[in-house]
């Protein structure tokens, strides 16, 4: 039997004290100093574990300079008989960052993994991270969503536990987090204060990168490193494999394709242009598998065995311009033509009981855009009800497909509106009626300012059956309104319990669906 079968029940070693003393945490001043060039290369930014399937695994890390990735992976976390791999470079060109794809790893196990960077045969110290690959057969599945971090100005403060409700998160032990997108705010510079309503002030730690909007890969570059700065992230993404997908903020808010931007606090107005330096960044800092490096796609689907595939669509690169969205024929849409199609193969192909598509924008919130100066339409729907226009076509057509070919038990969560809620899609209540039911789950943000809720469009029969938002916009991160989605389908009855936490962990709403039987 293979050293990696022999797992230990999961985090029973690695979560006790002395484990955790083998793993480096490093400490941050309210001002991140510059790195200390050192005698031996330094992991500067922690592990991430990305794209788990039941064989395979993406690790990632940084260095402080040019070296080599070292992957050492065992079935326990005291590493013995643990098999060492000569991984990716680290070089210049990638902003010192890399990513080594792990093989022939066994089904349905914990994998313990330690990387180290090494430089003329001198090695960092290593950092120790953990995952679980998919199942090759039946068995409990758990895993958790959200999205947008660091938003309006809320950055780390340590004082206030910093990204506290990633440390709610570990605690529930997931398979896995599904990141919906705004993985960072590029647009969004970080001061060292912000004023809460009470009269105190958010004290956030600054980097120079995050004094001013992204334009340059480097800036880009910081907003990821900026994120990493905070320990409980850190220990988090550690400890849980991420499946990560982008939104707007990533480059610009609301942005599309051909966009010139009126924002003031950008020189370079070309979206085309900051579009590119953003993906660039965007592929370099996350653990997607490499396979989409080249592309620079991110829409593809993570099979988590029997019980369970994760569809992950982008709606941003690919879209038509912001608009009335009131055209009366499929353009392209938000998805884009050949990604559509895509999903409806990929959909039909699924042997999986649960299809769970993760997409970055709501199907039935009404999101306007009013960065060009005028009311234009940022998701899918705009509020007037009836039968389907603009991009609510192309969401007809993938809806009707879902029927014609009996594809059931089909769940879309979102985040993107920053606030939680459950909405039910009701054919017997809706303009467009070809479809059937389903449920939309919304979640986040993780650590960005909460809004009060959005208008919601009946075009597709949507009824919202639970909501929990501010009344008042931009509430900071110290209170509430900050959100996470837990998902859990069970081996014996299959059934999948959708949770809606807020980040103190506590369940606000909660509902379980029977899978539908051919």
């Amino acid at each position: 039997m293979s050293p990696l079968e022999n797992a230990l029940p999961r985090r029973s070693v690695l979560l006790g004290g002395a484990a955790l003393a083998a793993i480096p945490v490093l400490g941050f001043p309210r001002r991140a100093a510059a790195l200390v060039h050192s005698s031996r290369p330094t992991l500067t930014h922690g592990l991430q574990a990305g794209d788990v399937t039941a064989s395979s695994a993406t690790i990632w890390t940084r260095a402080d300079r040019a070296s080599r990735m070292v992957v050492e992976i065992a079935g326990d976390p005291s590493f013995r008989r643990a098999r060492r791999i000569s991984g990716a470079a680290l070089g210049r060109s990638a902003d010192f960052t890399g990513k080594t794809v792990l093989h022939g790893l066994p089904s349905g196990q914990d994998i313990y993994y330690r990387v180290t960077a090494v430089d003329d045969s001198v090695a960092s110290a290593p950092l120790v991270g953990h995952f679980r690959t998919a199942p090759a057969r039946p068995r409990d599945i758990s895993f958790l969503w959200s999205g947008d971090l660091a938003g309006q100005g809320w950055g780390i403060d340590k004082a206030r536990g910093g990204y506290r409700i990633f440390s709610a998160m570990r605690a529930l032990e997931p398979d896995f987090f599904v990141h919906n997108g705004d993985n960072i705010y590029s647009d969004g510079p970080i001061k060292e204060t912000q004023a809460l309503p009470d009269g105190s002030l958010w004290h956030n730690v600054t980097t120079p990168e995050k004094a001013k909007v992204a334009e340059t890969l480097a800036e880009y570059r910081g907003n990821y490193k900026y994120n990493l700065l905070d320990d409980a992230l850190r220990a988090f993404y550690a400890d849980v494999a991420l499946i990560t997908q982008w939104d707007d903020h990533e480059t610009h808010n609301n942005w599309y394709p051909g966009e010139i931007l009126t924002d003031e606090a950008y020189t370079e107005k070309r979206v085309d242009v900051l579009k590119g330096r953003a993906r660039q960044a965007w592929h370099e800092y996350m653990p997607i598998s490499p396979k989409y490096d080249d592309e620079g796609r991110i829409y593809r689907v993570l099979h988590q065995g029997p019980l369970l595939d994760v569809f992950v669509l982008d709606a941003r690169w690919y879209r038509d311009a912001n608009s009335a969205n009131k055209q009366a024929a499929n353009d392209g849409g938000i998805l884009g033509r050949r990604q559509a199609e895509w999903l409806k193969r990929e959909l039909a192909a699924s042997t999986a009981t649960w299809k769970v598509i993760s997409n970055d924008m709501p199907l039935t919130e009404v999101v306007t855009d009013t960065t060009q100066g005028q009311a234009n339409f940022e998701a899918i729907a705009q509020g007037d009800n009836g039968k389907p226009l603009g991009r609510e076509i192309q969401f007809a057509d993938i809806l009707t497909f879902l029927k014609r070919h009996d594809i059931r038990n089909v769940v879309w969560l979102t985040t993107d509106v920053h606030y939680t809620a459950a909405h039910y899609f009701d054919p017997a209540r809706a303009a467009y009626s070809d479809f059937n039911p389903f449920w939309q789950f919304t979640s986040g943000p993780l650590h960005a300012g909460a809004f009060p809720a959005s208008a919601v469009d009946t075009t597709f029969g949507a009824q919202q059956v639970f909501v929990k938002a501010p009344t008042v916009a931009n509430a900071a991160p110290s209170t509430e309104f900050q959100f996470f989605g837990e998902v859990k389908i069970a081996a014996d009855t299959r059934k999948l319990t959708v949770n809606l936490r807020d980040n103190s962990g506590a369940v606000l709403w909660s509902t379980t669906l029977d899978p539908h039987r051919r």
